[in-house]
C-alpha cells in the first residue's frame, strides 16, 4: 500500500472515532484570543511570523498537514488534508497527489488542481505572483517543476530525492492560494478554503473570523468564530486573560516568570511549557566596518554568558543549542557537550572576556576608546529584555551599545535589506527541519540570510545532507554542518527559547506540540464546554 493511502486510511479510522464521540463536542460560540502585536500582512506566503500565521492559518489548507492533535511535529504525523493520498515514484524524485473533489474557496468557486499549481509556480518563480517577499522560495529550490492530470490530481516533480520535501508542505505556512485572487487582496482579506473566513482585519485593533458553513470537512469547525484583539502592552493582556477576558493567549507569551502571576490569578487556567524551534541569535552585519573584521565578532562570542541569560531570563528553561532546535525537543540539534570546544558557548566567563579584551585592544579599543554601536531589536518585551541583556554584557569589552527598538511590520524588511550593523534577533523558522534552516539562514542568496553568509563549500554539504536518505547517516551529517556553523560564527545562536500558552479550562481541543508553534492554530477542532 502506497504511503499517502495508509496514512490516509489511518486518519480516515481516527475521523470516524472523532465522529463516533461528536456528542462530546459543543458547537457554538467565539474563541476570544489576544495578540501581541500588529501582523505585517495576512499572507502567509508572503511573512515569516507567527504573528501572520497563528490568526490566519484557520482560514487556510494545505494539501497535507501534521496532525493538529500530536505533541510532536515529525513526518510520521502528517495527515491528508486537501489532498486524499499521495506516493512516491521508485526514484523518489516524483511526489503526487489525490486531491478531494468538491471543495471550494471562501468565495464559492472551485479549488481545483490548478490552484496547487499555480500556488507552486509562485513559490519557486515560475508565475508572476504579485507578492513582495518570498521568504520559503529557498525551501523548494529543488522543485523543477509541478504538473497536473485533471482536475484532482498533481505531481511534484524534484531535481534529486529530498526527504524533507513531504514536510515542506505540511508547514503551517504552505497553503494552498487562490489562482483567482490579487495577491493584495490576500495581504488583507485572504481567500482560502479552511474552516473559518476572515471577516475583518483591523491594523493595530483586530481580526475577526467566522465561521465557514461551506467547509468541506462535515461537522467542523465547532466555534462560530474567532476574535482577536492586539494588546501591545504585555502586562495588560496578561491581567485580562487572568480576568477572563479572553480565553488563549497568544502562542508562547507566558515566560517563566509570568506563569505564577497567572496561576494566582487563575488557578484553573491550562499553560503548557514548550520549547518552540525560536532562538535569540547574534547577527553582526558584516560588510560594513569595523564590524568586516572576523576579530570582532569574535570577541562579541567570546563575552556572551549564556548562563546569565538562562537564568534571568528563564529560571533556567532556556537550552543551548545550535542552529537546529536543541535536544532533548529538537531531533536534529547538538547541544553543549558538543558545542564545548566554541569560543563562548563553555568555559570560565572571566577568562574568555580576558582574551575578547586582548582582541579588542588589538582592534584599538579599550576603556578610554569605546566601540559605540546600535543594536535593534524588535519591539517587543520578548526580543527587548535578550537585547537589553546583550549590551550589559558587551560593556564588559570597551563596547558601548544602544539598542534601536524596531516596530514588527517593518522589523523583518530592515533584516532583509541588511539596515543594521548588530542585530539581537529572537526568531527561528517554521519547522525544525535541516534543509529548512540551513537553506532558510545560510544558503548563499537566500532572502532570510540576514548576514550575507556565504560558503560554497558549506552549501555543497548542506545539498548532501538534504538528499542522504539513511536518516541515522543524515543525522550525523546534520550535526557536523551545524557544529562547524556555530564555530564559524556566521549567525551564532544564544540561546533556545521556552515559554507557556495558556488558555481556560472550558477551551477545549488545543494541543501544543513540543517543538513547533508553526503547526498547529488550525483551530478547527477547537470547541468551548460552557
Amino acid at each position: 500500500m502506497k504511503n499517502g493511502m495508509l496514512r490516509a486510511m489511518i486518519a480516515g479510522l481516527v475521523g470516524a472515532a472523532l465522529a463516533g464521540s461528536a456528542s462530546a463536542q459543543k458547537s457554538g460560540g467565539v474563541l476570544r484570543v489576544y495578540h501581541n502585536d500588529n501582523p505585517p500582512t495576512a499572507s502567509l506566503h508572503e511573512e515569516v511570523t507567527i504573528a501572520t500565521l497563528m490568526p490566519f492559518m484557520a482560514a487556510f489548507n494545505n494539501l497535507i498537514m501534521y496532525d493538529q492533535a500530536s505533541k510532536r511535529i515529525a513526518d510520521d504525523t502528517i495527515v491528508p488534508d486537501l489532498a486524499e493520498s499521495w506516493s512516491w515514484s521508485a526514484d523518489n524524485k516524483v511526489l503526487t497527489f489525490k486531491l478531494r473533489d468538491g471543495v471550494r474557496w471562501h468565495d464559492g468557486k472551485p479549488f481545483t488542481s490548478a490552484d496547487v499549481k499555480c500556488t507552486w509556480d509562485m513559490v519557486i518563480g515560475k508565475r508572476e505572483s504579485g507578492w513582495r517577499k518570498n521568504p520559503r522560495k529557498e525551501w523548494y529550490a529543488n522543485l523543477n517543476e509541478v504538473t497536473v492530470d485533471g482536475p484532482n490530481q498533481v505531481a511534484f516533480h524534484l531535481g534529486r530525492p529530498q526527504p524533507s520535501f513531504l514536510g515542506f508542505l505540511a508547514a503551517g505556512f504552505s497553503a494552498v492560494y487562490p489562482c483567482h485572487v490579487p495577491a493584495r487582496e490576500m495581504r488583507s482579506k485572504p481567500i482560502g478554503t479552511g474552516p473559518f473566513k476572515v471577516k475583518a482585519f483591523r491594523p493595530n485593533q483586530s481580526i475577526s473570523l467566522e465561521r465557514n458553513t461551506d467547509y468541506w470537512k462535515k461537522g467542523r469547525p465547532y466555534l462560530d468564530g474567532i476574535e482577536w484583539t492586539m494588546v501591545p502592552n504585555r502586562a495588560t493582556r496578561v491581567l485580562a486573560f487572568s480576568a477572563g477576558q479572553f480565553d488563549l493567549t497568544y502562542a508562547q507569551d507566558i515566560t517563566v516568570r509570568l506563569l505564577a502571576d497567572i496561576k494566582d490569578r487563575a488557578p484553573k487556567a491550562v499553560c503548557e511549557l514548550a520549547q518552540y524551534n525560536i532562538q535569540v541569535q547574534l547577527l553582526v552585519n558584516g560588510s560594513i566596518a569595523p564590524f568586516d573584521d572576523p576579530r570582532l565578532k569574535r570577541a562579541m562570542m567570546l563575552t556572551i554568558d549564556r548562563k546569565a541569560f538562562i537564568d534571568v531570563l528563564s529560571e533556567g528553561q532556556y537550552r543551548v543549542g545550535g542552529v537546529m532546535q536543541a535536544p532533548p525537543e529538537g531531533i536534529w540539534g547538538v547541544g553543549p557537550e558538543q558545542l564545548a570546544d566554541i569560543p563562548g558557548f563553555t568555559g570560565d566567563i572571566a577568562k574568555n572576556r580576558d582574551m575578547a579584551r586582548k582582541i579588542m585592544a588589538e582592534l584599538g579599543y579599550g576603556p578610554d576608546k569605546m566601540l559605540k554601536i546600535k543594536v535593534v531589536a524588535r519591539n517587543l518585551a520578548s526580543h527587548r529584555e535578550p537585547t537589553t541583556l546583550f549590551i550589559d554584557q558587551m560593556r564588559q569589552i570597551f563596547i558601548d551599545a544602544e539598542m534601536e527598538p524596531i516596530e514588527s511590520a517593518i522589523w523583518y524588511n530592515r533584516l532583509l535589506r541588511k539596515d543594521y550593523n548588530v542585530a539581537v534577533n529572537t526568531g527561528g523558522s517554521a519547522l525544525d527541519d535541516p534543509d529548512v534552516m540551513f537553506y532558510e539562514a545560510y544558503a548563499c542568496g537566500s532572502e532570510r540570510n540576514y548576514t550575507n553568509y556565504c560558503d560554497k563549500d558549506m552549501q555543497k554539504r548542506f545539498d548532501e545532507q538534504s538528499s542522504t536518505l539513511d536518516p541515522v547517516k543524515r543525522k550525523a551529517l546534520v550535526q557536523r554542518i551545524d557544529r562547524d556553523l556555530q564555530a564559524q560564527g556566521a549567525r551564532p545562536s544564544i540561546v533556545h527559547l521556552r515559554s507557556n500558552t495558556c488558555w481556560h479550562d472550558y477551551v477545549r481541543g488545543v494541543t501544543m506540540p513540543v517543538n513547533s508553534h508553526y503547526t498547529n492554530w488550525r483551530f478547527e477542532d477547537v470547541w468551548l464546554d460552557k
